[in-house]
């Protein structure tokens, strides 16, 4: 189990519904004053840029984003109340799609990027790859010590993650430790910058966190919304870093022998390992705010500025690294 300071999720997640309960039938039939977007945490600094830009365009249209853990944005969306939009790690399934047909919603949604999960050490660890089996022998507690990992100095293992309801924990649970349980070591904090400081603070800790957080363009050089949006006009392919603050380790596949980092060209040929993908999901009709927002993402712009976060746009070609 994952021992978390925070169990908030729900309880934000309830507020957002019940403040969206009182809406009338009369405010209901306006268009929408604005757009409001529930978004899987794990993607706030994406469309904290995607709000900014579009803000910048558009100025006299507004954007209000709700950061919650996945499935409060499901349900959010399912509620049929004030948030018409969503972004999250999967689609609505068939049987979501229905429900909402079946009380006249039009259900539009889009794959709008691929997203990678960076597993990142501080940078005084010698250890420079993991495999994906490795990671789970860390996750389950099998392997508790960096010591077990390669002769070194260093001690206990801290797996840290966001909060125990992430997106990024259910993707590590499901995906490498095939639905078993966590070790001991693992625990939970607060936000993605929370990970971040963790490990840039503790020799022995590893984080697991999305890749657009570790981005050199998201720490220390940030560009400007006029910027931002000059450059979601051109059609460059700028090499992206990784923030010198933590590591940023190397991953191998089972029974493969290379590894590699989470740079844009190998998770779009799926030589990095550890990726999935983003969906954007909108139930507002055209004309509305929230139609043109979303149609914005994941158009050419929209895509531009995914691309610029590290992670991989759906439409737009990744970005060429140089052989490490």
């Amino acid at each position: 189990m994952i021992k978390s300071s925070k169990c908030m999720a729900a309880l934000a997640a309830l507020s957002l519904l019940a403040a969206f309960s009182g809406c009338g039938k009369k405010a209901s039939m306006q268009p929408d004053p604005m757009a409001k977007v529930a978004c899987d945490e794990s993607f706030e600094n994406i469309l904290e840029q995607e709000i900014n830009v579009y803000e910048y365009i558009y100025p006299k249209e507004d954007v209000l984003a709700y950061y919650l853990p996945e499935n409060a944005c499901i349900d959010s969306i399912m509620a049929m109340q004030g948030v018409k939009c969503a972004v999250t790690t999967r689609p609505l399934t068939e049987k979501e799609v229905s429900f909402l047909r079946s009380n006249k919603k039009i259900v539009n949604q889009k794959k709008i990027a691929v997203d990678a999960l960076a597993i990142i050490v501080n940078p005084e660890n010698p250890v420079e790859i993991l495999s994906k089996k490795e990671i789970a022998e860390i996750l389950s507690g099998e392997v508790s010590r960096w010591d077990q990992v390669e002769p070194c100095k260093l001690g206990e293992i801290d797996v840290i993650f966001d909060h125990q309801g992430s997106s990024t924990v259910k993707f590590m649970r499901d995906s490498i430790l095939n639905g078993k349980a966590f070790g001991q070591n693992v625990s939970a904090v607060k936000t993605n910058p929370d990970v971040f400081k963790a490990v840039a603070e503790n020799k022995n800790a590893m984080g697991v966190i999305g890749v657009s957080w570790v981005s050199s363009d998201m720490q220390g050089r940030e560009k400007s919304v006029d910027e931002l949006a000059q450059a979601v006009e051109k059609s460059d392919t700028t090499q992206l870093d990784f923030n010198s603050e933590v590591k940023v380790l190397k991953i191998r596949g089972n029974d493969v022998v290379a590894a590699y980092k989470p740079y844009q060209a190998y998770i779009f040929d799926g030589s990095y390992p550890l990726y999935r993908s983003v969906y954007m999901i909108s139930t507002a009709p055209g004309g509305t705010i929230t139609h043109r927002f979303f149609s914005f993402v994941t158009g050419f712009q929209g895509q531009k500025l995914i691309q610029m976060t590290g992670i991989l746009p759906a439409t737009v070609r990744p970005r060429m690294v140089a052989l490490e």
